[in-house]
């Protein structure tokens, strides 16, 4: 009997140890697609006392995060939050690329070998089989095999890639049945408490109410005029103004599309992310847990409407709330002091390009359809045939089977491309993917492309922009309303930075940080192993 009570404390003191050295009991990573650093006080005056500013005025803010590759889209950004490295080495260097086995675009997190798991519809067929490093949540769930990971977003990508490989339930939104849904990779079935908040079925019910501003619309003086020429309809509207009837607009009929442009998605997420605190049991026990949570709205009205539109500013007022619901709960559930938060972007956005023209900023549109054609007749006539495939994410593809079947020299055509690609009218820079992969870093913008390169998914020239450019197909009335992301240029790289909960005291950081500092940090406050590819160096200032 003696020796078994020695056993059994033995056991309860190496299980007491799991928790990493008085680690948090549970991370929260909260990643804001499109949100702008210059958000967090441009609407500060709205905000409560505890949502973003509890997080600012009793945390961390690094106010100088960057993005330090390009492109600057949403699968992207996940990936280099969650591995501490860049697209060069966790290999999603975009939302898609161009797949030249098929001959098609590849979604970042497509899949066709898994199965949808708690629908019937293609929204299930994805998984992080193109994430090509491990994330965070990987080395916790690898040195931890208790530890527990749960993910989840609107999109898709928003949930998979912060959640890694290992996840223990990663959930995102299915735009044909309003529910949350996984794939094969992760379970057989649903689990019943997702099933359950399923039935209760939020997103139809939100699609009944209207969506008005929270506050007096005339209150909202740091966005331009509620009816702007530069803002894209939502379906059923014949001006971009509030209120947005959603049971007017759609006719009664499920429009999800619709419903997550509003906030309303916000707050169907916070309640299914604190649903997983409770049935999961995040947080309860000796070993650290991490829940990672993507709010994917402020992207998609971005986008349709753009960072001055009274839309987006609503939307951030009403986030705030959310923020400060899900800080309570975690208060509440796992315990004040417990847990640690951090909140960023994972990317930011340009102004609209038509606002920019308007009033004399540097900026506008570059028509891409026009240029290909020209470049495609120059090849033809230096070469005797086209050997471009196609165009995506500033990346030019090369058909580099035919190049060789015609015994031509790759690089040779690819500098052919380059030079004329050179001389369309606001380019900036312009590198072959040769020199990319085998250039030391000569200048800030050919080390951001290089970061953001990997040969077997990028294509063989790749260009940038002036700043304030978007690159549209045509010139139409409607490519000139909304905007886009995936820049070098500041308004795409800077975005918040905050860092709140155990041990981390309050204080303001200025020099530059780079995205990939946050897994970097984590494993420290972990005490993990740093992820395979982490390329990233510890926010000290967090630490101490």
């Amino acid at each position: 009997m003696k020796h078994l009570v020695i056993v059994i404390l033995l056991t309860l003191s190496f299980s007491s140890n799991a928790q990493q050295y008085n680690s948090p009991k549970l991370v929260v990573g909260i990643v804001v697609d499109q949100m702008c650093y210059d958000y967090l006080y441009r609407y500060s005056d709205k905000f409560c006392e505890n949502g973003f500013k509890k997080l600012m005025n009793e945390g961390v803010n690094c106010r100088n995060t960057q993005y330090n590759y390009i492109p600057t889209y949403t699968g992207p950004g996940h990936a280099s939050i969650y591995t501490g490295t860049t697209p060069s080495n966790h290999g999603i260097v975009a939302n898609e690329w161009f797949d030249r086995s098929t001959g098609q675009l590849l979604n970042c997190v497509e899949d066709s070998t898994v199965t949808s798991i708690g629908t019937k519809s293609i929204y299930g067929l994805f998984s992080p089989m193109n994430l090509k490093a491990n994330t965070i949540t990987d080395q916790l769930k690898m040195t931890y095999r208790s530890a527990k990971v749960i993910s989840m977003s609107i999109k898709n990508r928003g949930a998979i890639l912060p959640g890694g490989h290992l996840s223990d339930g990663s959930y995102w939104f299915d735009f044909e049945t309003g529910k949350f849904i996984t794939s094969s990779f992760y379970k057989e079935k649903l689990p019943s408490w997702v099933e359950s908040f399923n039935d209760e079925k939020q997103a139809d019910n939100y699609l009944k109410e209207e969506w008005n501003t929270i506050l007096d619309i005339e209150s909202y003086q740091e966005s331009g005029p509620d009816n702007s020429p530069y803002e894209h309809l939502l379906p059923g509207k014949t001006t971009p103004t509030f209120p947005y009837d959603l049971k007017e607009m759609t006719n009664g009929q499920a429009n999800y599309e619709l419903f997550a442009y509003t906030p309303f998605a916000n707050t169907f997420l916070t309640d299914f992310a604190l649903k997983s605190v409770d049935n999961e049991q995040l947080g309860k026990d000796l070993q650290t847990d991490m829940l990672c949570i993507s709010y994917s709205t402020p992207d998609l009205a971005g986008h349709a409407f753009g960072p001055y539109s009274v839309e987006l500013e609503d939307i951030y007022i009403r986030l705030d709330l959310e923020i400060q619901k899900l800080l309570k709960q975690l208060d509440q559930k796992v315990g004040k002091g417990e847990y640690t938060v951090f909140l960023t972007g994972d990317h930011a956005v340009v102004p609209v390009p038509q606002y920019l023209i308007d009033n004399n900023l540097p900026g506008g549109y570059f028509f891409l359809e026009e240029n290909l054609m020209n470049l495609r007749n120059q090849v033809i006539q230096q070469f005797g045939k086209d050997y471009i495939l196609t165009e995506e994410n500033n990346n030019i593809y090369l058909d580099q089977k035919a190049i060789k079947s015609d015994k031509l020299v790759l690089e040779n055509v690819a500098q052919f491309v380059k030079q004329e690609v050179e001389d369309w009218q606001n380019v900036k820079r312009v590198f072959t993917g040769r020199e990319l992969y085998n250039s030391a870093v000569d200048d800030e913008w050919l080390d951001m492309v290089k970061k953001g390169y990997h040969h077997a998914e990028s294509g063989d020239v790749i260009y940038m922009l002036e700043p304030g450019y978007l690159p549209k197909l045509s010139d139409t009335e409607l490519s000139r309303k909304g905007t886009s992301h995936g820049s070098a240029f500041n308004y795409d790289t800077h975005v918040p930075l905050l860092w709140y909960g155990k041990k981390i005291k309050a204080q303001e950081v200025y020099r530059k940080i780079e995205i990939t500092a946050i897994s970097a940090t984590l494993a420290h406050i972990l005490f993990l192993q740093m992820p395979n590819s982490t390329t990233g160096n510890p926010i000290l200032e967090v630490l101490k």
